[in-house]
């Protein structure tokens, strides 16, 4: 691809490092861009940039949040003691679209995969245990990927509360149903698929033993 402007060219280069976009999407955003008033074009960039700098992580899930708790946490009508573990925060998005889900949430960060170099001590698995420990959680939900690495990540993190104690008080362990074809990725699941995944949840004593 062949530039007549350096500036261009670097716009277009800038655009193409994000995920999914290439070289000819990158060139339609920027001659987009273009086309806009000067005042247009310095909002959209003030505001990414503010949203890079002022962004902050919930300080008890690891959320996407503009204070020290997430709105989801500092929800007093969402259930305190009903917490959902997944991925990332975009699953926590697709949950919140089905709107069946009204407690907590926890974001591990990643899920266990030794090919990919991602083993628990990269994920948040330590304060999550912490947390069930002390929160007086009834009811922990898996809301992971039904992959292999996802139901890994499941059978780590129920063999580490039963062997640490981090559970005093009985708490219930489900995972979703798995309406979700095995090795998908729950953020491309339909909403109708998913919320049925949440509402019929499985204990995951019976996941785990049965390999499905």
């Amino acid at each position: 691809m062949i530039f007549s402007s350096s500036l261009l060219e670097n716009a277009v280069n800038e655009f193409a490092k994000l995920p999914g976009i290439g070289k000819k999407t990158a060139l339609r955003l920027v001659l987009h861009l273009i086309k806009q008033d000067n005042a247009e074009v310095n909002q959209f960039s003030e505001v990414i940039a503010k949203m890079r700098n002022e962004i902050k992580f919930c300080r008890r899930c690891y959320n996407i949040s503009d204070a020290a708790l997430c709105n989801i946490c500092s929800n007093a009508m969402r259930r305190q003691d009903m917490l959902c573990v997944v991925e990332n925060i975009r699953d926590v998005i697709a949950i919140e679209s089905t709107q069946q889900f009204n407690g907590i949430y926890h974001v591990l960060g990643g899920i266990i995969s030794p090919l990919d170099g991602i083993g628990p001590e990269e994920l948040t698995i330590d304060s999550l245990v912490d947390r069930i420990s002390k929160e007086g959680i009834t009811e922990i939900i898996f809301a992971l990927s039904p992959t292999i690495q996802g139901d890994t990540t499941i059978y780590y993190i129920s063999k580490k509360l039963a062997a640490q104690g981090a559970k005093p008080r009985p708490v219930k362990i489900t995972t979703i149903a798995r309406g979700i074809s095995f090795g998908g990725e729950l953020e491309y699941a339909d909403e109708m698929t998913l919320a049925k995944s949440i509402s019929n949840r499985i204990p995951v004593e019976n996941f785990i033993l049965s390999g499905s």
